[in-house]
Order: structure tokens, then sequence, then C-alpha cells
């Protein structure tokens, strides 16, 4: 499989890229940058420093440091540097000569038009990038094998101040609403979803007493989101979205609707709409997946955790 993980790189984030770098028949092509969970001051060592954890060299392009329209600022959640406070710890990282020097909507073009129907996008954050690449070339969706994302509420449960939307679209809803009215299809893990499907705390305290770098990583960056532990478990929206898109099979039931996006309203801009019962009249383009099965999750972290 050849991949491109477009990211904004929280906590979550380098979860999922921990479990692709460490996936035997995954070749990443590019690793594309957005803000989001943070700005890209932030973003673009936390990629670095995944990287390094892992020992391994991708090319990391540096994308669009706002949204295409909105106001933007950072999500407190992941801490200070969207890593769980991780870098804090660490020596300062120069990024500078260590970046691509093509911008990330173009590394996505030229990577679709060199790998045509071979790339599977995993966006895990605002989708700015991919609706730059998809102005500037109208045939770039087309030539992508296949989209996952992580992002939107199926049900308006929302994890913003406009409580109907989801935080990844709620950032940019005009890159969403581009993204979705383009791309023939598209996978999309929702933050309902999400919280339908948490790591139990018995499978993260499994995961946090491996011994390898990956799993160091993996506890020391998580230990913030895990202080209270509320809830049954540890919520994993992004490493669900890239477990979909390196094993289809762990989906265990699935919807396919027409998804648009809100762009008006006092508390809904940034909400996805889905179009139930074909009212607008478009044929279905992204398959919602409502059911996954987390066992097959849990022993992709632990094959990913395991490796020395």
């Amino acid at each position: 499989m050849r991949m491109i993980i477009d990211t904004d790189a929280g906590v979550d984030d380098a979860e999922a890229i921990l479990l692709a770098l460490m996936h035997p028949d995954v070749q990443i092509e590019a690793i594309t940058t957005v803000c989001g969970n943070v700005s890209l001051v932030h973003v673009i060592p936390n990629v670095f420093t995944t990287l390094d954890v892992m020992k391994r060299s991708i090319p990391v392009y540096r994308g669009a440091s706002g949204p295409l329209i909105a106001d933007w600022s950072p999500e407190p959640f992941h801490g200070a540097d969207g890593l769980g406070n991780y870098a804090a710890r660490l020596p300062f990282l120069q990024c500078k000569p260590l970046l691509e020097s093509e911008v990330a909507a173009l590394a996505l073009i030229r990577l679709a038009n060199a790998y045509p129907g071979e790339l599977t996008l995993v966006a895990l954050a605002p989708m700015t990038n991919i609706a730059l690449a998809t102005r500037l070339d109208p045939s770039f969706p087309g030539k992508i094998k296949r989209l996952v994302f992580m992002g939107g509420a199926t049900s308006a449960m929302g994890n913003t101040v406009n409580i109907a939307a989801e935080w990844n679209i709620f950032c940019d809803p005009e890159a969403a609403y581009i993204v979705l009215s383009s791309f023939p299809q598209a996978t999309m893990i929702s933050w309902e979803a999400t919280l339908r499907h948490p790591l139990l705390w018995a499978q993260y305290d499994a995961l946090s007493a491996l011994t390898s770098p990956a799993a160091q990583f993996f506890e020391a960056t998580s230990r913030l989101a895990c202080q209270t532990r509320e809830g049954m478990g540890l919520l994993i929206p992004d490493p669900l979205a890239m477990a979909v898109a390196l094993d289809p099979s762990l989906v265990r039931a699935s919807q396919q609707h027409y998804v648009t996006v809100e762009l008006g309203g006092r508390h809904t801009r940034g909400q996805t709409v889905i179009d139930h019962e074909r009212r607008l009249g478009h044929e279905p383009s992204v398959e919602i997946v409502t059911e996954i099965d987390m066992a097959g999750v849990f022993g992709l972290f632990e094959r990913a955790l395991a490796l020395e």
C-alpha cells in the first residue's frame, strides 16, 4: 500500500503515524502537515519527533498554516505542544533543513500524478491541504485510490463551540465542503464512532507496559489524556481512521450516503450533513463507518508497539 498521511500532529495523530510506520505492507510516500490541533510551529517538530523515535526517514511537507477562510485557534486538549507536552522534555528540534522545499498541496498533486490509482490518502486533520490540491488540479481526487478521513459528526454530536460540529471539520468547513463535493468516494470515521470505540483501559495498560521505544513514546505522549481516566477507555480517533485504512476488513458495519458540510448557522457551521434519503440528488459518496473490530485495532497497536 502506498500511503500519504495528512496530519496536524496531535497525540492521536502520532499514534496513527506509528501504526502506519510499523506496518510491513505500507510504504509512506509523504507526510503533509497542516494547522489544526496546534500551529505548524508545533505540528512539524511533532512529526519529526515521531519519525525520530521510530528511526525512520519520510519526506515531510509544509502545508497550510491556516484555514481557507475560517478563524482558527489551537485546541489545548493535546497540551501546549500538541504532543501531550512531550516536546518540553526534548532539545530544540531544527526542522527547517529536514523539510522538503515543495509545499504540501503541490506535493499531493505530484504524487497523485506519479502513482495514479495507487495512493491511500489518510486525512487526520482539517482538509485544507487536500482542498487546495483539489482546486489547483480538479483531476486530483480521481487519481487517489482511497481517501480515509477522521472527521465529522453523524448525529450532530460535535466536540466544538459549534455544538453540532466535530473539530477537524469545524477548523476549516470550506475545505471539507470542497473535498466532500469533489472526491468520488471516501471513508469517514466520525466523532460518534470514536466515542463508541475507545481503547479499553486494560488494553491501554498492556500497551503502556511494553518496553519498545514506540511503546514508551505512546505512553509518554498519552499520559496527559489519561490523567482522569474518564469513560471506558482512551479515545483514539485518528488511530481508528488509520486502522481502517490499513485493514478495511476491520469495518464491521457501515452506511453509504452523500455527505456535505454546513457553512452557515450560529450553532451548526461545520456540521456534517448526511443525506439519508438521497433528497439532494447526489449519489452516495461516503462510507460512514459505524462499527469497528476493536480486537483487530488492539492487535495492530500490539504488533506495532512490540517491535523493537
